[in-house]
């Protein structure tokens, strides 16, 4: 069974599109208007082994908040597309990673509600055109859009550009855990995965 999915929004802030397949290699194909976006999403396909084209567009003359926001939204919408009914997958996810003097930790539960937890503790600054503050946005729009639960926290840190890649990474590794396949049932004992 295919575990694919494209979805496309397009508002008069953003026109987004991504193609992901949960099952790929890790192949990244992503073009934002912000490269350290563009960077940042590359690594959840690297080390979240999903396959993930991604084309935006967005009004980065004002800022990056809509794009950001929209991006995040978009690729949660095709996670929870691919994952179909969610019947057989794990549904939890968890990783610590190290980046330097970095160390993040992200859990998800892909059970359906919405819920993010922001203990990132960024600051207001900006790398790049990519203010800082951005990156919670994105983890609040997937969360949002794939319907599930996400966590995260800096457990140490000082370089935001280590600090957010960690992060990213760390999100990647759960959210493959999480969607990986253990078997046919599903891992609910209210019969269903959905709000």
């Amino acid at each position: 069974m295919s575990r694919t999915a494209t979805v496309t929004r397009s508002t008069r802030e953003t026109s987004i599109t991504v193609a992901v397949d949960l099952d790929g290699h890790g192949v990244g194909d992503i073009e934002t208007p912000i490269p350290f976006l563009s960077h940042m999403v590359d690594q959840l396909a690297r080390h979240g082994g999903m396959d993930l084209t991604v084309r935006a567009t967005g009004d980065v003359q004002i800022d990056g908040h809509h794009t950001t926001e929209d991006l995040g939204i978009v690729l949660g919408r095709a996670v929870a597309q691919a994952l179909g009914d969610r019947a057989g997958i794990r549904r939890y996810g968890d990783a610590t990673l190290p980046m330097d003097e970095a160390l993040c930790l992200a859990a998800v539960d892909l059970s359906g509600r919405t819920f993010y937890v922001d203990r990132l503790a960024l600051p207001k600054a900006a790398l790049g055109t990519f203010d800082v503050e951005l990156a919670s946005v994105f983890f609040e729009g997937f969360a949002r859009g794939a319907q599930c639960n996400l966590h995260l926290r800096r457990l140490e840190g000082d370089n935001l550009h280590h600090v957010i890649e960690c992060a990213f990474k760390a999100f990647a590794r759960a959210l493959r855990d999480a969607v990986r396949v253990e078997g046919t049932l599903l891992p609910s004992t209210k019969g269903t995965l959905s709000e």
